[in-house]
Parts: C-alpha cells; sequence; structure tokens
C-alpha cells in the first residue's frame, strides 16, 4: 500500500470509526486495512489510533496527523486536475430523507454523475438527526421546523416552504371536508408522535389558531404519515414539496388551503473538515443548485 492510498484509509478509519467499515467503505478486506494503518504507524514511529473493543479513535498524534493528510489530499487532487483536467472522484456517504432526495437529488442526480463519472455515492435514508461525524456521513440534507443551533459543521440553506394540510378525496367525502380549524377536532389526524398533538396553523391574512385532532395513527417516519393520507386514514401536516406529486396526481387533496400549519427548513450540513475536498465540494454546489421538483 503506497502513501496516498494509505492516508485515503487512515482517513476513513477515523472518520468511521471503524476498521471493519472503512474497509468496507473502501472496498478492501478488513486484514488489509488493519495491517495498512500498523505499517503506518510503523513508518511514523507514533501511535495514530486508540483501538477498543467499541470503537476506534484517533490519538492526538493521529488527530494532527489526520487534519494533514485531510489537506495534503485535497491539495493533491486540486492540483492534478489542474493539469490533467481530472475529476473529484471518490466514495461519499450522503444522509438524506427519501422524499428529499427525490425531489432534490434525483431530478439532475443522472446529469451529475455524467460530469462526475469517478464520484460514487452511498445513500443513508431516515427521519433521525445523524452524528456526521461519528457515524461517517460527507454530507446530509435535512428538513427541520426551527433554526438549528451552532455546531462545527456547515450549514448550506437550500429552501424554505410552508406546511400544509391534506388528505385523501376518499377520505374527506366520507368524513366531510374542513371548513375551519376548529372542524379537525372532528377529524383524524396522523401524526409524528405523543409530542405532536398540537397543530398551530396561521391564517393568510395573519389570524393563528391552535387546534388537537383526534388521533388515529402515529409514526416516526413522515413517509410512512404521507403513504397512511394517501390510503385515507386521515389529515396529514406535510412541507408542499413532499406532498406535490401527490396532490397533481389527485391522490391527496388540500385541506383548509387558505391556512398553513408552519415552515419548514432544508439544509445541507457538512464537517467542516471534510468540506475542502473537491468531491464533498462538487456535490454540495450540485446540491446548492438544485431546484426542488414539483
Amino acid at each position: 500500500m503506497d502513501r496516498l492510498d494509505a492516508m485515503q484509509l487512515f482517513l476513513r478509519v477515523v472518520e468511521r470509526r471503524s476498521f471493519s467499515l472503512a474497509a468496507q467503505d473502501l472496498g478492501l478486506p478488513r486484514s488489509t486495512a488493519t495491517e495498512g494503518v500498523k505499517q503506518l504507524e510503523a513508518r511514523l514511529g507514533v501511535r495514530l489510533l486508540q483501538r477498543t473493543t467499541r470503537q476506534v479513535r484517533p490519538t492526538l498524534d493521529g488527530e494532527a496527523y489526520y487534519q494533514r493528510c485531510l489537506s495534503i489530499l485535497a491539495d493533491i487532487e486540486e492540483a492534478e486536475a489542474a493539469f490533467t483536467g481530472a475529476k473529484p472522484k471518490g466514495l461519499l456517504r450522503v444522509n438524506v430523507h427519501g422524499i428529499l432526495a427525490r425531489s432534490f437529488m434525483m431530478p439532475g442526480l443522472p446529469r451529475f454523475l455524467e460530469d462526475y463519472p469517478e464520484i460514487r455515492l452511498h445513500f443513508g435514508e431516515g427521519d433521525r438527526f445523524v452524528d456526521l461525524v461519528q457515524e461517517g456521513f460527507d454530507i446530509a440534507v435535512r428538513s427541520h421546523f426551527a433554526p438549528l443551533p451552532d455546531s462545527e459543521l456547515v450549514q448550506r440553506r437550500m429552501s424554505v416552504e410552508r406546511i400544509t394540510l391534506v388528505a385523501a378525496p376518499d377520505y374527506l367525502a366520507r368524513r366531510g371536508v374542513p371548513r375551519e380549524p376548529e372542524d379537525l377536532k372532528h377529524h383524524d389526524g396522523l401524526l409524528t408522535g405523543p409530542s405532536a398533538t398540537v397543530w398551530r396553523l396561521r391564517h393568510r391574512d395573519g389570524r393563528e389558531a391552535q387546534v388537537a385532532p383526534a388521533s388515529s395513527f402515529v409514526a416516526d417516519e413522515s413517509i410512512v404519515l404521507l403513504k397512511a393520507a394517501v390510503a385515507g386514514l386521515g389529515i396529514v401536516c406535510a412541507p408542499e414539496t413532499m406532498t406535490a406529486e401527490t396532490r397533481v396526481a389527485g391522490t391527496l387533496a388540500p385541506v383548509l388551503p387558505d391556512w398553513q400549519a408552519g415552515t419548514v427548513w432544508t439544509t445541507l450540513l457538512t464537517p467542516s473538515r471534510r468540506g475542502q475536498l473537491p468531491a464533498v465540494r462538487a456535490v454540495i454546489d450540485f446540491l446548492a443548485r438544485a431546484e426542488p421538483s414539483g
């Protein structure tokens, strides 16, 4: 294993906190990853990693070497690209909710991969906020209902949109169409959890209302709630982009269209030390230019 390969391996072990996961990302046997780092430590004459039965962490020397490796590899990629026209390359792990992947990434993804054929993307999906550093993600795209707290992550705003109420036409035919927020008390609400029992609504003219719908269905994943609404189980609050396709198809219809249930931000997050890599910057720029479909 040459020095550059050893640096790339070491970076991934630090970021994934695991020899097995790093080897899996790079397509190497675990034994090769372990031996590669041992040889690196022997050549440098310092211990770079603290190994336990549960996790691998960098030592102080390892953290310093990590930062130097990150800078060196980024400089090498940029230098080669300047003289050879080479494009950014490598495996990037992206965590994004399925609806956001479809809205922001999929429409332009074929063109992006055509422009950057040596970038490989590994998608992880879920509603929960992941620890990008601890779980080894390079980029995350997240929707949130309030400003994110300050952190070491670099944040880039992608969109701001309304949250509206929708339901299946057959549900509204059976149960009646709400005319005012108070009517929602007599309807089945599809909720995100026990704490989300009250909908806070705001009219276009500035009026506000709070209402607690009857809870017929609770789920942690927003995609599950959307499918439940399409199935006619009740009314759901969701961002307009998330429901665009179903509204166009006629499987969901607006409820109280002059009212909204808040605002949702979509933000791109990346660890600051990963953002300097050319491949990461290429994906960030692609996502920042993306327009939500629907």
